[in-house]
C-alpha cells in the first residue's frame, strides 16, 4: 500500500493517529523529526484524519525550544550524556558516572509518559534522550521506529536498534555496516529535508542579496560553516578570495561572530571583485534561493547538510567538523567523495591550498559540475519524509492487527 492508502486506512478508524517523538540535542536530530511530524500531519489531514503528537526531550536540548515554538506538546525526562574518549579508561569519570545514573530515572518517567499517552508508534531520531524513551517503548510494548541520519548508527540508535520494530536509515551504504540482526529490520528512507529547501529560485537570490556585480557567466560558490559559522572555513576562504572572485561569484555565510572581520577584509578587495562578493553572518529566508543559485557548496558535512545537498543535486567541497560524534562528519564527507559527488578535505587536507586545489577543476569545468551534480542527486532522497511517514503508518497498522 502507498502512504495515501495507509493514511486513508487509519483515518477510517475515526480517531487521531497518536505519534510520540523523541530525539534532539542538536539540529541534526531535531529537524528531521519535525519534518516527519509536519508531513504526517499533512498526509493524514489530506484523508480527513488527525494526528496527536507528543515530543519527549530534555529541558536543555534544541528540541525544548523547537517543539513548543511549533505548537507541539512537549514533555521532558532526565537523561545522561556519555562523554567519549579514545582511551576507554578516560570515560570512567565523575561526569559520566553521574549522568549514567540519571538514565534509569529517565526510563521510569518516559515509561509513565508512554503509558499515559498511548502512542500508536514512537519515532526516535537519536540523541541521548532517545535512550530512556526507547527503553520505555520496549517496556510498554509500543512499536519503535529508529531513524538514523548519518552513514553510521549513532550511539543512542545503536543501543535501541536491537529491539526496534524498524530501523530507518538514510543511505543504502548503511545497510552493510549493520549487524545481521539489525539489518533484518532496516529500511532505507533517506533523511527528511525541510520542504522549503525545494522552493528556491536562483534569480530571487541575486535580488535578495543585492549582489550588484553578480556575473551570470561565472559559477557561484556558496560558503557556509553552519548557523554559527566556522573560522576555520572563513580563514581558508579569505586566503583564496582574490583568486575565487576572479573565477566565480561568492556568497559567504561567515557566522555572526566573524562578520566584522570578513567585511573589513572585503574592503581591501578591488571594487570589481568586491561587487561579486556577498558576506554576512547568517542567511535567513533566502537560503532556498541561495542553494538554487549555487554551482558548488563549501561546507561542513553534518547529516542535514548532506541530505539537502544530495536532495538538490549540488556538487560540494566538504570540510568535516573535527571532532564530531563518532567522526560522523568525516564518514559523511568520504561517503559523498567515493560516490563522486564531493571532494572531502579531511584531516591534513583542511587548509587553504587544498581548498583551491579542490575548487579549481570544479569551477573551471561545467561538465565536471554536471557530473558531480548527477552523482549527488543519485544519492539523494527528496521524498524521505514520505518514506518515513509510510514506515510509521505501516508499523502502527501492523501492530493493531496483532
Amino acid at each position: 500500500m502507498t502512504v495515501d492508502d495507509l493514511a486513508s486506512r487509519f483515518a477510517s478508524f475515526r480517531r487521531p493517529f497518536k505519534l510520540m517523538v523523541t530525539g534532539g540535542g542538536t539540529g541534526g536530530h531535531t529537524y528531521p523529526a519535525l519534518t516527519a511530524v509536519r508531513h504526517m500531519q499533512t498526509v493524514m489531514q489530506a484523508h480527513g484524519g488527525q494526528v496527536d503528537v507528543l515530543w519527549v526531550g530534555t529541558a536543555e536540548g534544541l528540541e525544548s525550544r523547537v517543539a513548543p515554538a511549533e505548537g507541539i506538546p512537549f514533555e521532558t525526562v532526565p537523561t545522561g550524556k556519555l562523554r567519549r574518549a579514545s582511551n576507554p579508561l578516560k570515560m570512567i569519570n565523575a561526569q559520566n558516572v553521574r549522568d549514567m545514573g540519571r538514565v534509569p530515572m529517565g526510563v521510569l518517567e518516559a515509561r509513565a509518559i508512554a503509558r499515559r499517552f498511548g502512542a500508536d508508534v514512537i519515532l526516535s531520531t537519536g540523541g541521548y534522550v532517545a535512550v530512556p524513551v526507547g527503553f520505555a517503548a520496549r517496556a510498554t510494548k509500543t512499536p519503535l521506529v529508529v531513524h538514523e541520519q548519518t552513514v553510521r548508527l549513532g550511539l543512542a540508535n545503536r543501543a535501541l536498534a536491537r529491539f526496534a520494530t524498524v530501523v530507518a536509515v538514510s543511505s543504502e551504504s548503511t545497510l552493510k555496516l549493520l549487524p545481521d540482526s539489525t539489518a533484518a529490520s532496516a529500511v532505507v528512507t533517506g533523511n527528511p529535508v525541510r520542504p522549503a529547501v525545494f522552493t528556491g529560485e536562483a534569480a530571487r537570490a541575486v535580488s535578495a542579496l543585492g549582489m550588484a556585480g553578480y556575473d551570470p557567466s561565472l559559477p557561484t560558490v556558496y560558503v557556509t560553516g553552519g548557523a554559527q559559522g566556522s573560522e576555520q572555513i572563513n580563514g581558508m576562504v579569505r586566503e583564496n578570495l582574490p583568486w575565487l572572485l576572479s573565477v566565480a561569484n561568492v556568497v559567504h555565510q561567515c557566522g555572526p561572530n566573524w562578520v566584522e572581520k570578513a567585511k573589513q577584509h572585503a574592503e581591501s578587495l578591488p571594487p570589481d571583485a568586491r561587487s561579486r562578493y556577498w558576506v554576512d553572518g547568517f542567511v535567513g529566508p533566502e537560503l532556498p534561493d541561495v542553494l538554487a543559485l549555487a554551482s558548488v557548496v563549501v561546507s561542513r558535512s553534518g547529516a542535514g547538510t548532506i541530505s539537502e545537498l544530495t536532495a538538490l543535486g549540488k556538487p560540494s567541497v566538504l570540510i568535516p567538523l573535527v571532532p564530531s560524534a563518532g567522526d560522523e562528519q568525516e564518514h559523511n564527507a568520504l561517503h559523498l567523495e567515493r560516490a563522486g559527488a564531493a571532494v572531502a578535505l579531511v584531516k591534513d587536507r583542511a587548509n587553504a591550498a587544498e581548498l583551491r586545489t579542490a575548487l579549481a577543476p570544479i569551477l573551471m569545468s561545467e561538465e565536471k559540475r554536471q557530473t558531480m551534480a548527477e552523482a549527488a542527486a543519485a544519492l539523494g532522497k527528496p521524498d524521505a519524509a514520505t518514506r518515513l511517514v509510510e514506515v510509521l503508518l505501516r508499523v502502527a497498522l501492523e501492530n493493531l492487527r496483532r
